[in-house]
C-alpha cells in the first residue's frame, strides 16, 4: 500500500479543532479526549509525524486479503509512474504528453472566468447533467466540425478528459477474458485502463502508414478460428500516440470496411488531429463509417488545456446510452465550472486561433528535436518523423534496454517514456517515446544531448564487454526506413516505423 492509498493525517491542530467541533476535548498524554454528552470519553493518539503508510508498513497482508482480483492485473502508467520526478525544476522532461499552457494568454483565463462568475457562478459551482451541459455540446461539435467531421450536439456525451472516453468503453463492452486489439504499440495511458477491466490485447503491429490492416485481417481470422470475437479495435489513426505515424486514407477504409462487413466496433482516439504541421487533413473514420459502428473520443487537453479535464464521445445510441449510465455510476457528471469556462470561452474568443498558435510553436520544437536527434543518436538508431501530434518514437540498437536505461539518464536529469509502456507482451524494449510539446526549445536540445550521452556510454560498456569497437560516424537527415530488430517469441521487438534520420555509415 502507498502513501497515496491511504487518508492524510491532518496536523495536530485539525486534530484538535475536529475534536472541540464533535462535542468536548481536552488534551492529555494521548494528545486529544473526544467525548460527547452521556458518552465516556476516549481517548485519541496525538499525531506521531508519521504517515499512515508508514505506521502500517507491516500491515499490508491485512489488507491484501481484501483487495479484488483485478488490482493483481492493474497497471500504473509508465507516464505517471515518471510525474512525480519529472516535477523536480531540474529535470528535463520528454516524458509527458503535455500541452504547453504557458502559451495560454493568463488575460484571457482571467477575463473568461471573470464573466463566467458574473453570468453563471451559481450553475458553475451546481451538479449538472451527466451527458454535459447544452452550451458546451456546441462548442465539442465545432471543434469536430473543423475535421470534416459533422454530428449533432445532442449526440455527444461530455467526460472528465478523453481518458475516460476509454474507460466508459471497457466498462461497456469488457468482460474478464473479452479481446481488445489495438496498435503496437499502443497509448501507454490505456494500457492500464485495458488491464484494470482485464481484457486480453491483440496488438497489431504498424509501419509508416498505421496499422497493417493485412495482419489486422490475419489476427481476425485466427481468433474466429478459436471461436473468440474481439469487443472492439482502438487505435489512434491521426498521429499516434507513442508512434506518431499517421494511417493512410486507404486503410482508413479498409479499416472501416472490415467493422461493418464483421460488425466490430472500433474506438478511434484523436486527440491530436487539429495539431497538423504539414500534409493534408484525412478524414475521421467516424466520418467514412456514418456512426454505426465508430465510437469517437476527443479532449480538449491537447487544444487548449488539460487541466480542466473536458472530453467528449460520440457513440452509436445503444452504446453511448450504457456509456451514459457507467458515467453516472463514476462521477455523476463532469465538472459544471469546467464546462462554462470552454462555454464562455469559444463565445468570447477565437479558439482556432489559439489552436493555430500552438501548433506553430510545436512544429519549431518538433524540428528542432528531428535536428538534435541527427546530431546526437548513434549509429543504428531510428525515429519517426510525424507530420503533427506531440510524440517521436525513437528505436535504439538491440542491446539498449530503455526501462534500464530511464534509470541512468534520471541521473542526468533528463526523462523520456520506456517503450516498454505501450505493449502487454513484453516488446518494446528497446524504444522510448519522447515529447516535443512541453519543453522549450533549448530543453530539447539539451535534454536530446544528455539521452544520447547515456546511450553513448550504455554502448561503450556493451562494446568493452564484448571486445569489439564501437562504430562512430556523424549522421545525415533523411526519410529512410527504419528496420524491425530480429523477432521475438511473440513477435517483432519494434515497429518499423519511417525515421527521420540515420547515422551515417548506414544504408
Amino acid at each position: 500500500m502507498t502513501v497515496e492509498d491511504q487518508e492524510p493525517t491532518p496536523p495536530q491542530g485539525t486534530r484538535n479543532a475536529a475534536a472541540a467541533a464533535a462535542g468536548g476535548a481536552g488534551s492529555g498524554e494521548h494528545g486529544v479526549t473526544i467525548g460527547g454528552a452521556g458518552a465516556p470519553a476516549r481517548p485519541v493518539p496525538a499525531f506521531d509525524g508519521h504517515t499512515p503508510a508508514v505506521r502500517q508498513t507491516g500491515d499490508l497482508e491485512r489488507y491484501a486479503r481484501l483487495f479484488s482480483q483485478r488490482t493483481r492485473v492493474m497497471k500504473q502508467s509508465a507516464m505517471r509512474d515518471l510525474m512525480a520526478l519529472t516535477e523536480r525544476p531540474e529535470v528535463i522532461s520528454l516524458a509527458g504528453g503535455l500541452a504547453d499552457t504557458k502559451l495560454f494568454p493568463a488575460e484571457d483565463l482571467a477575463k473568461v472566468l471573470s464573466h463566467m462568475a458574473a453570468g453563471d457562478s451559481a450553475r458553475a459551482l451546481q451538479y449538472g447533467p451527466t451527458e454535459g451541459l447544452n452550451e458546451i455540446r456546441p462548442c465539442l461539435a465545432e471543434v469536430m466540425a473543423a475535421e470534416g467531421t459533422i454530428v449533432d450536439p445532442d449526440e455527444i456525451l461530455v467526460t472528465s478528459g478523453g481518458q475516460q472516453v476509454i474507460d466508459l468503453v471497457c466498462k461497456t463492452l469488457v468482460d474478464p477474458g473479452d479481446v481488445v486489439i489495438t496498435e503496437g504499440p499502443t497509448y501507454p495511458g490505456a494500457v492500464p485502463t485495458f488491464s484494470a477491466y482485464e481484457a486480453n490485447l491483440v496488438q497489431i503491429e504498424m509501419d509508416e502508414d498505421g496499422m497493417r490492416i493485412d495482419l489486422l485481417e490475419e489476427a481476425l481470422d485466427r481468433l474466429a478460428e478459436e471461436g473468440r470475437r474481439p469487443k472492439f479495435i482502438y487505435t489512434i489513426p491521426t498521429f499516434q500516440n507513442p508512434g506518431g505515424v499517421t494511417m493512410s486514407l486507404e486503410r482508413r477504409h479498409q479499416l472501416v470496411k472490415i467493422a461493418q462487413e464483421q460488425q466490430i466496433l472500433v474506438l478511434e482516439d484523436n486527440p491530436y488531429g487539429l495539431l497538423r504541421y504539414e500534409g493534408d487533413p484525412l478524414p475521421t473514420l467516424l466520418s467514412l463509417d456514418g456512426g454505426r459502428f465508430v465510437i469517437y473520443a476527443g479532449t480538449l487537453s491537447k487544444i487548449l488545456s488539460p487541466g480542466i479535464r473536458v472530453g467528449w464521445a460520440v457513440a452509436p445510441a445503444p452504446v453511448r446510452q450504457k456509456m451514459v449510465i457507467g458515467k453516472a455510476g463514476s462521477d455523476l457528471n463532469s465538472s459544471s465550472l469546467s464546462q462554462l469556462f470552454v462555454a464562455y470561452y469559444f463565445r468570447e474568443r477565437d479558439w482556432r486561433d489559439y489552436v493555430r498558435q500552438q501548433a506553430e510553436v510545436y512544429e519549431a520544437r518538433r524540428d528542432v528535436m528531428l535536428e538534435a536527434l541527427t546530431r546526437h543518436m548513434p549509429e543504428g538508431t531510428t525515429w519517426t518523423r510525424p507530420q503533427g501530434g506531440l510524440f517521436v518514437w525513437l528505436t535504439l540498437p538491440s542491446q539498449i534496454d530503455t526501462t534500464d536505461l530511464l534509470a541512468r539518464a534520471l541521473q542526468h536529469d533528463v526523462a523520456f517514456v520506456p517503450g516498454r509502456g505501450a505493449f502487454l507482451d513484453g516488446r518494446g524494449g528497446n524504444s522510448m517515446r519522447i515529447n516535443f510539446s512541453g519543453v522549450t526549445e533549448d530543453e530539447i536540445r539539451e535534454g536530446i544531448s544528455r539521452v544520447g550521452s547515456v546511450i553513448a556510454e550504455q554502448l561503450e560498456l556493451y562494446a568493452s564487454i564484448a571486445g569489439t569497437p564501437r562504430p562512430r560516424g556523424g549522421s545525415t537527415r533523411g526519410g529512410s526506413t527504419g528496420t524491425p530488430a530480429a523477432p521475438g517469441p511473440t513477435g517483432p521487438s519494434i515497429v518499423p516505423l519511417r525515421t527521420a534520420g540515420r547515422r551515417r555509415g548506414t544504408a
